[in-house]
Order: C-alpha cells, then sequence, then structure tokens
C-alpha cells in the first residue's frame, strides 16, 4: 500500500560551495516561448542560463501549462553525453499533466559550461540545489514552507544518479524516479575489481574526451586504462559520485527502473539502491523494463506513464494514482508477423522478491579443469559490447534466442546441468562455489550461464551478461562463491543450463601475463526462481464465444458441399507417394475477370520435407493454403495430395491436418478433454487419434490436464498444433504457427516441426518470420502478386556462407573496407548506406567477426546476423516487401 511518508527534516552536512551558493540569471539570458502540440494545451518554456559563485553558467529551460496556481515541480535530468534537449518532449508532457519542470544540461554538456565531475558533490550535486533555489522562489510552485518546493526528481542513466544524489544531499526533494542508472559507480565500473574499459572509454569518449573532465578524474581514468587495475584511489573517487555514498539519507519514495539488456548498469545495482532506501522506511518499488544500455525496446511510453503516475501518487498527494506492482517485469510475449516487432508482456508481484528468491538447487557436473590466461589476455571472449545498441544490440539478439558470444578452446572451464525436466524461470541472480587455483598471484575469470538447446550445440547467454571476479592471492587455491548476472529468463523443458569460467573477455580487462588457471565446483548451482512473480494470462480470445454456433454453421457447409460434390478425377498412380503437386493453380478475386490472387502456380512437395511458403503480403498464400485445404475452389488448375484431386470434401482431406488462424477450445475443459472432444466430432475411431503420440511431439506435458482457460498464449498455440496433428496426418499445413508465442516458445514450435516431419511426413508452414523458417525448413517457395518466385532447397535460395549487416555511425572508407574483407574467414565486405556488408566463409563466424571490428576500430552502431535468407528474400521480390 503507499503511504506518504512524513519528510525528515534533520540537518545535514551540506558543503560550504553549496550553502553560499547563489543563483543569478543573466541579463538577457532569458527567453520565452509558447510550444504547440496537438497532444493538449500548449506549454510555455522560458529559456535561462543561470551563474554559480564558481563561473559555470548551467542551461536550463522550465515548463508550464495550463492556468495559473501553484503546483508541484519536477526536475529533469538527461543521460550521459545528451544535453537538456534529450528529455524536452518528457518535460512537455509532465507540463501539460499539470507540473512545472525544470530541465538543465549538466556540466560540460549541451550549452552549460565547466568540466565534468560525474556527478560530483561539489559540481553536479550542488548546482541542483540552485535549481531548486529558484524554483522555491517562482509563484507558481507550490510549498511545503518557505524556501522549500514540492519536488520530484526524475531521469535516465546519468539524469537518474543524479536523481538519487539530489535525495540524498537535499531535503527538499519530496519523490524520485530514476531509470537505467547505478546506485554505485565504482562497482558498475570496477566491479570485483575487474576493469570494465570499454564501457570507461566509453565514457570518455562521449563525454568528448578526458580533457573534458575534471582533471582528477581524467587523471584516474588514464592511469588505471593503462595499468588495466582499478587502484584503491580510483575507487574512492568513483564511491564518493555515487548514490550509495549517501544511501541513509535517501529517505523518499522511490520507483526504480532498471534495463535487463544493460551490461553497464545492471539488474544488481537497482537492487542494491532498493534494499538500501528501504531500510530508511521509504516506499519502493521496482521495475524491471525490457531495455537498456546495450540496446533493446526503451519501453519509453510506459516508463514515462508510471513516472507521472508515481509524481501523481507523492506529489500531487492523488491517493487514486496506480502507482503500479511493487515488482514488475518485462517478458518477450512474441514477435508479430507484421513488422517483425517484438510484444512485451509484464509479470508482477506483490513485493520486490530480490535476487535470491525462491531457489532451486541445480546439479553441474564437470571435472577440474585448467585452462589459459594468453599473453595479453589475446584473443579474448566476447559477450556484451558497448555502442552496439537498437535493435542489432548483441542483447536483444540473445533474447530472441540468438547465440552470439564466443569462448576460445583453451581459455575456459566448462560445467553443464542435465537436461531440466520442466520449464525453469530464472529470476534473479544463480549462485555458485568454485575453487580457483592459479599460477600466478591473482587471478580473473569471466563467469556467464549459457541456456543450451536439446542438440547441445545451440546455446545463447541471457542478455550476453557475464561475471567478472578477481581472486586474489589464488596460488594455494581459494572457495570463491560466484554469483552469476541477474536476469529474468525462462530455460525450457529439455535444455541445460551451462557454466562457463573464461579466463578473458573483450569487455573487461585481463592480466597481460600468461598464467594458467584450475577450477573445480565445490557446490551445485543455486538458481532463483520468484515464485511470487506471475504472468497475466493471455486475454480469452473471442472464438471462444462463437465457437460452437461456428461449428454448427462449419458443419452444415460440410453437409451441403457433400451433398453437390461431383465426381472427382481419378487419382494419378505416379502422384501416389507424393504429398503435394501443384500444377497451373489460378484463383481471380471476387467479382473480377482479370485480377488474380493467385496465377499459374506450380511447385511439388516431397515426403520428409519442411516446406516454407513464403512472400510479402499480399502474395498468395494463404488463398493458396485454402484451397490446398478445400475451403475454397480454385479457378484453374488442380492441387493433388498423394495422387488425389483435392476439392471441398474430398476424401483425401483426412490424410492432411491444419492449423490457420488459431483454433476454438472450450476454456473450462482441460487440454486433453478439448481434444477428445475435437476427435469425437470428426466421426472417426478414438484409437485413430493417435492422442498421446501428437502430445509427445507437441510436448504439453502436465499442463494437458488443466482447464484451458489458465493456458498461456503459447501453450493455446501448442494445443491447436496438437489439434491439427492428432490423427498423425501424412501433410500438416501450418499458418503463422509462432504468431503470439515469445522466443522460448518459437524455438520449441521449430522443434515441433522438424520432430513431426523426422519420421517421413511433410509439413508446410507459412510464416513472416524468416530466421525461423530458415532455421526449421529443408525447402522454400517464394511468391509474389500471386506467383512462384522460386523454388528449392533452402540452401540453393540463400546460397553458401553467411551475410551480416554491419552499420555504422559514419560511412566507412574504402580502405578500411578493404580491410574487413582481408579478415581470416571474410569472403567480401561491401559498402553501404548504412555501412558494410560483410559475407563470412565456412570458417567465420559473427563473434569473430565483431571481435576483429572493435580491433579495427570500426564505428559499430548494429549488427544483425543471420540475415541470409532475409537478404535473398528481398532480393527475389525486389520492392515488394
Amino acid at each position: 500500500m503507499d503511504l506518504r511518508l512524513p519528510r525528515l527534516r534533520r540537518p545535514r552536512p551540506r558543503r560550504a560551495l553549496v550553502a553560499a551558493a547563489a543563483v543569478v540569471v543573466l541579463a538577457g539570458a532569458g527567453t520565452w516561448a509558447a510550444v504547440a502540440s496537438d497532444d493538449g494545451p500548449p506549454v510555455r518554456r522560458a529559456d535561462r542560463v543561470m551563474a554559480t559563485d564558481d563561473g559555470v553558467r548551467i542551461d536550463t529551460s522550465y515548463f508550464t501549462s495550463g492556468p495559473e496556481g501553484r503546483r508541484p515541480a519536477v526536475l529533469l535530468g538527461h543521460g550521459f553525453g545528451g544535453s537538456k534537449e534529450d528529455v524536452r518532449a518528457q518535460a512537455e508532457d509532465l507540463a501539460r499533466d499539470g507540473y512545472a519542470v525544470l530541465t538543465w544540461s549538466a556540466r560540460g554538456f549541451g550549452r552549460s559550461t565547466g568540466k565534468i565531475g560525474l556527478n560530483d558533490p561539489e559540481g553536479e550535486v550542488a548546482d541542483v540545489s540552485r535549481l531548486l533555489d529558484w524554483l522555491a522562489e517562482q509563484p507558481e510552485i507550490q510549498l511545503d514552507k518557505d524556501g522549500d518546493p514540492r519536488v520530484g526528481m526524475a531521469g535516465s542513466s546519468y539524469g537518474g544518479a543524479i536523481a538519487l544524489l539530489g535525495a540524498g544531499y537535499d531535503d527538499r526533494v519530496d519523490a524520485v524516479a530514476p531509470a537505467i542508472t547505478y546506485f554505485d559507480l565504482a562497482e558498475a565500473l570496477f566491479p570485483d575489481g575487474v576493469f570494465k574499459k570499454l564501457w570507461a572509454g566509453a565514457f570518455v569518449t562521449s563525454g568528448g574526451g578526458c580533457a573534458r573532465f575534471e582533471p582528477e578524474l581524467c587523471a584516474m581514468y588514464e592511469r588505471v586504462a593503462e595499468s588495466g587495475v582499478p587502484d584503491a584511489q580510483a575507487r574512492t573517487l568513483l564511491e564518493a559520485r555515487s548514490p550509495a555514498a549517501v544511501a541513509d539519507r535517501i529517505d523518499v519514495p522511490t520507483l526504480l527502473m532498471q534495463g535487463q539488456t544493460d551490461s553497464l548498469f545492471p539488474l544488481g545495482q537497482a537492487d542494491a539502491a532498493a534494499r538500501a532506501i528501504r531500510a530508511n522506511g521509504a516506499p519502493v518499488k521496482v521495475d524491471w523494463a525490457a531495455g537498456g544500455h546495450d540496446g533493446g525496446d526503451p519501453e519509453t511510453d510506459r516508463l514515462h506513464a508510471r513516472v507521472r503516475a508515481w509524481f501523481d501518487r507523492y506529489l500531487k498527494d492523488d491517493k487514486s494514482a496506480d502507482t503500479g506492482p511493487a515488482f514488475r517485469v518485462t517478458r518477450t510475449g512474441g514477435v508479430d508477423s507484421t513488422d517483425g516487432r517484438t510484444h512485451l508482456r509484464g509479470a508482477s508481484a506483490d513485493a520486490y522478491p530480490g535476487l535470491r528468491s525462491g531457489e532451486r538447487s541445480v546439479r553441474l557436473t564437470g571435472r577440474e579443469q585448467r585452462f589459459a590466461n594468453p599473453a595479453g589476455a589475446n584473443p579474448p571472449a566476447v559477450s556484451a559490447l558497448p555502442g552496439i545498441g537498437g535493435s542489432g544490440g548483441l542483447s536483444q539478439l540473445s533474447s530472441l534466442g540468438v547465440g552470439v558470444s564466443l569462448d576460445f578452446p583453451g581459455q575456459h572451464a566448462r560445467f553443464e546441468s542435465a537436461p531440466v525436466t520442466r520449464d525453469l524461470h530464472v529470476t534473479g541472480s544463480p549462485t555458485v562455489t568454485a575453487r580457483v587455483r592459479s599460477t600466478s598471484d591473482d587471478a580473473v575469470l569471466f563467469a556467464k550461464l549459457y541456456d543450451v538447446g536439446p542438440d547441445g550445440r545451440r546455446q545463447v547467454l541471457p542478455s550476453q551478461l557475464v561475471t567478472p571476479v578477481r581472486v586474489e592471492d589464488a596460488r594455494a587455491g581459494k572457495d570463491v562463491e560466484l554469483t552469476l548476472p541477474a536476469v529474468d529468463h525462462e530455460v525450457r523443458k529439455g535444455h541445460r543450463l551451462r557454466l562457463v569460467l573464461a579466463s578473458t573477455d573483450l569487455a573487461y580487462a585481463s592480466p597481460a601475463a600468461p598464467a594458467t588457471y584450475t577450477v573445480a565446483l565445490r557446490s551445485d548451482l543455486t538458481v532463483p526462481t520468484a515464485p511470487g512473480v506471475t504472468t497475466a494470462a493471455a486475454p480469452l480470445p473471442a472464438w471462444v464465444v462463437w465457437l460452437p454456433v461456428a461449428g454448427a454453421l462449419v458443419a452444415l457447409a460440410l453437409l451441403l458441399t457433400a451433398r453437390r460434390r461431383t465426381t472427382a478425377p481419378a487419382p494419378d498412380p505416379d502422384l501416389a507417394d507424393v504429398p503435394l503437386q501443384i500444377t497451373g493453380l489460378s484463383k481471380r478475386y471476387a467479382r473480377s475477370a482479370d485480377r488474380y490472387a493467385v496465377r499459374d502456380l506450380t511447385f511439388r512437395v516431397e515426403k520428409g520435407q519442411v516446406l516454407g511458403l513464403l512472400g510479402p503480403n499480399g502474395a498468395g498464400k494463404t488463398t493458396t493454403l485454402r484451397m490446398l485445404m478445400g475451403l475454397i475452389k480454385p479457378d484453374d488448375g488442380e492441387i493433388r495430395v498423394f495422387g488425389h484431386a483435392v476439392r471441398p470434401g474430398a476424401p483425401v482431406l483426412s490424410r492432411v491436418g491444419a492449423f490457420v488462424e488459431g483454433a476454438g477450445f472450450l476454456p473450462h475443459l482441460s487440454g486433453r478433454e478439448n481434444l477428445e472432444l475435437y476427435w469425437a466430432a470428426t466421426g472417426r475411431p478414438p484409437e485413430d487419434a493417435r492422442l498421446d503420440e501428437a502430445l509427445e511431439i507437441a510436448g504439453l506435458g502436465d499442463a494437458l490436464a488443466r482447464a484451458v482457460r489458465t493456458y498461456s498464449q503459447g501453450m493455446r498455440q501448442r494445443l491447436a498444433i496438437a489439434q491439427a496433428m492428432l490423427g498423425l496426418p501424412d501433410l500438416l499445413i501450418l499458418d503463422e504457427p509462432t504468431n503470439g508465442l515469445d522466443p522460448p516458445q518459437i524455438r520449441e514450435m521449430r522443434e515441433v516441426m522438424i520432430r513431426y516431419a523426422a519420421a517421413g511426413r511433410t509439413v508446410i508452414v507459412s510464416s513472416h518470420l524468416l530466421a525461423e523458417v530458415e532455421q526449421s525448413c529443408t525447402h522454400l517457395v517464394v511468391m509474389d502478386r500471386g506467383r512462384l518466385v522460386q523454388a528449392g532447397p533452402v540452401h540453393d535460395i540463400v546460397g553458401s556462407g553467411d551475410t551480416l549487416l554491419v552499420g555504422t555511425v559514419t560511412p566507412v572508407e574504402e580502405p578500411l573496407a578493404e580491410k574487413v574483407a582481408a579478415l581470416p574467414g571474410v569472403e567480401s565486405a561491401v559498402r553501404t548506406e548504412e555501412g558494410l556488408l560483410v559475407r563470412l566463409g565456412a570458417d567465420g563466424t559473427a563473434p569473430r567477426l565483431i571481435a576483429e571490428l572493435v580491433r579495427l576500430e570500426v564505428p559499430v552502431t548494429s549488427v544483425g546476423p543471420h540475415r541470409r535468407l532475409e537478404d535473398a528474400f528481398l532480393t527475389l521480390i525486389g520492392g515488394s516487401a
């Protein structure tokens, strides 16, 4: 329950600079403008430059809207490397919602002067107090008392940290809502004493270079970057600029929003903040969002709405404001077949579970292992790469089931579990104890926990996160508890967990001196499952209501069709073993003599094939499938299944199973009862259903005994596939079978199709997910505008090798492209408007390419692996996509 706590007005030691600070509005520096918008009333914006007594000028913007009258205020900070303009849209929205909003460019950014202090208490934090002083003097600001404005602070990353620091240093801050930020900057950049070199370098680069920082920060960075080892002085310097330094002073309602795809500020940073602030007696809620500094969906609209509700509750005292659950985590809910975007859905709990809730023990096997830390720590393993964000971010690819990590032989130890016997949802930080021995004084290891598919080869590193650990005095051997990265990830039944301890990682500094590490496990893996976190069940679809009526109408239509049936053409004995032969098939649009949905289509499908039917919207795929299932009649040509002509009600259709646009189930019945009822309605003998075999292939397990209303969307989809497989038809037709499924469910569906065809049966699948088609199908038929474009084996259509699109910040010059083309494992590298189109050879891999691109200082922003079929598809259909 939300409770507004009385503010604790206790004396705090204030810096002399803060106490003596005066705010000066420079003459002639203030400008006013009205911001027009279609989203609500106009917003008034006033730009001012405020001068501090140490000569720094802070560029600000002040937003208000609506009628006169006092209102709460919001201070809105920006991310590192940005400026006040980055948060303008959110500021305008908050102003329309009844707040006075003040944005500013932090020291060294935008038009503000001064050196970057990484939220120095005597610099950036003192500036916050000056801004609060100014707000207290504005006639439209609601005051708690003289000089004390009712104010909240929000912001992302750098701006989120200043919100927490503002609450710790100034009692006048009443509520905060920081996002994807740090609680302890020293631990973020020097986790367990290991230097996070790529992210630290990105900080310096995006800040404009070392000279733009306070001298002591620049000296610290150069010292640590040279040695590769953070010293005590460096840690102390960053700790003093961290909210953790004033953890006991942050006692205001706090909404913590942290990104799951974030190797810079991982979920553990929000966990430390939540525990500290709750210990002070303040309300705290935690939200694990989909995005982060490594890319992914930032969920901007949802998080901004939650910030507004938070401030409505704690600044406006609106007790009806819904501030959301105590804990929420975003989970992948499938991929939209029309645009390829990932659907997101939330899971929640009434209490924040932390990172160790509902722990389960998983046994890992593996002998004691020896491996090398190579000289110069080269070549390094690859996990996350700073700067490769957006849709091409490695963490985003891993969330979609694409394994892009790289561990070199002889440079890591590996321990593995048995296949899990039921789905295992990891929510939090797994832990394990290992015995570590080194030929050097100190050892640096990188721990990562993979989700390994049933084939034992395909592995995914959730969110591309690793845990670095420095083991001091390791010559004699030492037991070390390893805390793996906090993630929210589902390990599907039949998958394994694989613990890898590597000696190198591209994103971190490792000892340059060669050494040999020896590692053995001392405990089982402990996995947190957060049982109190539940995902809302997908709403019942509309077909549940009209299913009985639709069933009666379908039965009547079949009866009438049967009565009108004409004599079927004789079977073709030469095609008796051919699952499908389509010849000269055409279908005109209704009431059109010359416009065709399908025109002169011819192709053939053999036993054991998984055929992908591809084409842009309007290509005629669904029309073709409907004619194949006997739902509509062609205008010309014929379809033969095992030599028999297909027409409505044809007996040969009993050898065809189909899943098209979902299936109807009675929600109060169990999955098994629904399937038995469906089969009984066909009038065929119960023993012909081969129910158990179909269910084993579909992999529904114990869920069959539960009512369908309790099923997730993925379980409903698999039940529908099981229904299509009843009787084990020789030809199975699936139209968009992965709609509404999350990536693990999509992988499971892929395995279902492959298993079904492995027994000599045939599967035809229509899908927009080209990567899935490429992995699951043996053959392709590509259609465009109703006509056949190409048909044949996948490898013939796609071609050999692998093509990757490498996005870059700036165009790549020809000499650099030639260097990339000359890399081992690269067949060619062609410059494009977006960057480079790189074709890999048989021995080339995406992770090795990424490592080489970083070494060559290619300004990479995204990498799109597994685009081979997409490239071929777009080439075949031209502009139709």
